[in-house]
């Protein structure tokens, strides 16, 4: 995609939100009126359309096309690949629209932001896709019904399942990418088991730092690594971190020094 297609696309993805918005409220206050909302907001592709509504009625087309190819490809290593080839044609669309900073707006449209975040996490791009997140979650969009999860739930997932097939392989998966998720999620609500996965994960990591650094400088992530491996152990008591909780606690044990003793202390004072 060309810079002047990008600049073109971001400009008039950012434009397409602002009509609608203004749409919304002209129609907040005149009385009676016969264009709803949702039907005001709908990309239109006629002669008399804007150039803001024909490339959304072109970015719904094209994520139309792209999701019937992908439904068509059967190996996931390919459906990688596709959504890898897929994902610059939307980077202008969806900086445009995080920069009107506005919502997404309606219609099939709207799904492209919520898809674009799902395409980067099941590409490997977790930072971008997590900047994304941020923009849907302060904007309360939800995700189209094709993935039957919400914004926070599909994050913490698919961030905690590629973390662990990361780490089962004897690899290190980036903490700042589990931190960042764990803090961006902390406030909603998600089933016990997922929240279980992150926390795995990122005790993990912390685990697998503490092991690698001075043992007189390890107490703090100790302490850190058994808080999200115990946490993850009261969320789901099949989620298998026992072992770790364990090697963690040995360790931290000790690096911990022994509790003074107050009344030998006392004792040899008075006398």
């Amino acid at each position: 995609m060309s810079l002047a297609r990008r600049k073109r696309d971001r400009i008039l993805a950012a434009q397409t939100i602002i009509a609608a918005q203004t749409i919304h409220a002209s129609v907040a206050i005149v009385r009676g009126a016969a264009l709803a909302p949702a039907a005001a907001l709908s990309p239109a592709a006629g002669a008399n359309s804007s150039p803001a509504d024909r490339a959304a009625s072109q970015i719904t087309l094209r994520l139309t096309h792209d999701l019937r190819r992908l439904k068509e490809i059967r190996s996931i290593d390919k459906k990688i690949a596709a959504k890898c080839e897929m994902l610059p044609e939307y980077k202008a669309w969806v900086d445009g629209i995080m920069g009107a900073d506005a919502g997404v707006g309606t219609g099939l449209a709207a799904d492209v932001v919520p898809t674009y975040m799902v395409w980067l996490l099941d590409t490997g791009g977790y930072m971008p896709a997590l900047d994304v997140a941020e923009f849907l979650l302060r904007h309360r969009v939800e995700m189209p019904k094709r993935y039957a999860r919400d914004v926070p739930t599909i994050v913490v997932e698919l961030i905690a399942d590629a973390a662990a097939k990361t780490q089962n392989a004897g690899q290190s998966f980036d903490p700042a990418v589990l931190d960042t998720a764990d803090n961006l999620t902390a406030g909603f609500d998600i089933h016990d088991e997922v929240r279980a996965k992150l926390l795995k994960a990122i005790g993990i990591e912390q685990l697998r730092k503490a092991e690698d650094m001075p043992a007189e400088n390890s107490r703090i992530v100790l302490e850190s690594t058994l808080v999200h491996l115990r946490e993850a152990q009261r969320l789901n008591d099949r989620v298998g971190v026992k072992d770790r909780i364990k090697r963690a606690e040995k360790l931290l044990a000790a690096v911990t020094p022994p509790p003074v003793d107050t009344n030998t202390e006392q004792s040899g004072t008075a006398a």
